[in-house]
């Protein structure tokens, strides 16, 4: 059974960018078809999504599990995953911005805009925008609730005075992945306001997984090396760093929980400049539409 007491099949898109043999992005698809959810993997890598198609299906024989390709870091990646999932005329009913990348590097995407704040937030910022009429459809016409959750961290709290530093984006600074994970939590406090403000039957929330060693620090040898040696003794494993990510997904005690941070599957207290509502509506929200979408393709209330 999934959600609270319904056998409805579950349509899940989960967004990872390193599946090939770890990532909380893989468990979790792991476990929700465990449960019944038919997940679609949203993977930069497809070759590694195909394995993990391959490779779920032996421990799980019934399970349902789909590989599309996206790149959260390229718009123009994201707006063709987006169609062609529509194109698909599947529901959806579950969207879990997953995918993430760290790095002690200052890099520029395609779109010239920087890596961490390009992937982690307005990646998922635009795909979230981009399927939410899919998703209300979905909700309207089964009357089960949507859900939308954003694994962000418990590094949003390291970042500058301001939270996030709108006027040099792109400018190199020790807080890029922070404020990217910042942005991640107000993402999902202004769009649960604007859902509940129209009565969907959608919530959105935002998770910290736990300290986990996979492969988000593949940018960096020095992150890398070190989190594989400390790993062991001060890390989660993947599959307690998935656990908060299935529980917002799917325990009946989150059923109309919208706009909170969770973390060790409860709920938890983020910081201050992430309880922002200015923050969160008049800058974050309003500047990544300019950063993302033509007035069509985003959502309005």
């Amino acid at each position: 059974m999934v959600f609270w007491g319904s056998s409805f099949l579950y349509l899940t898109v989960i967004t990872g960018r390193s599946w090939a043999s770890s990532g909380i992005g893989l468990e979790t698809a792991r476990v929700l078809a465990f449960r019944g959810v038919h997940a679609i993997m949203a993977v930069r890598n497809t070759d590694a999504g195909r394995a993990v198609k391959v490779a779920i299906p032996e421990e799980i024989p019934a399970a349902k599990i789909e590989v599309m390709e996206i790149d959260l870091s390229a718009m123009a990646s994201v707006r063709k995953f987006a169609a062609e999932y529509k194109a698909t005329g599947l529901p959806l009913n579950i969207l879990i911005n997953n995918a993430g990348v760290a790095t002690l590097d200052f890099l520029l995407c395609e779109d010239n805009i920087e890596l961490h704040f390009a992937t982690n937030h307005l990646g998922h910022f635009l795909l979230t925008n981009l399927l939410l009429e899919t998703m209300k459809k979905a909700s309207a016409e089964t009357h089960i609730e949507g859900r939308i959750m954003n694994v962000s961290s418990l590094a949003h709290g390291i970042v500058c005075h301001e939270g996030i530093r709108f006027d040099k984006i792109n400018v190199d600074n020790k807080f890029k992945y922070g404020q990217s994970k910042l942005a991640n939590i107000l993402h999902g406090t202004e769009l649960s306001r604007r859902l509940k403000e129209e009565g969907v039957l959608i919530t959105a929330n935002s998770l910290h997984p736990g300290i986990i060693v996979t492969k988000i620090f593949r940018h960096s040898k020095f992150l890398s090396g070190l989190f594989n040696k400390i790993g062991k003794f001060a890390c989660k494993s993947v599959q307690q760093g998935a656990a908060t990510t299935c529980y917002v997904a799917l325990h009946p005690q989150v059923k109309g929980v919208s706009g909170k941070y969770f973390a060790d599957c409860n709920l938890s207290q983020s910081s201050s400049l992430a309880r922002d509502p200015e923050l969160a509506k008049k800058k974050l929200w309003d500047f990544s539409l300019n950063l993302t979408a033509p007035p069509t393709d985003v959502y309005h209330c």
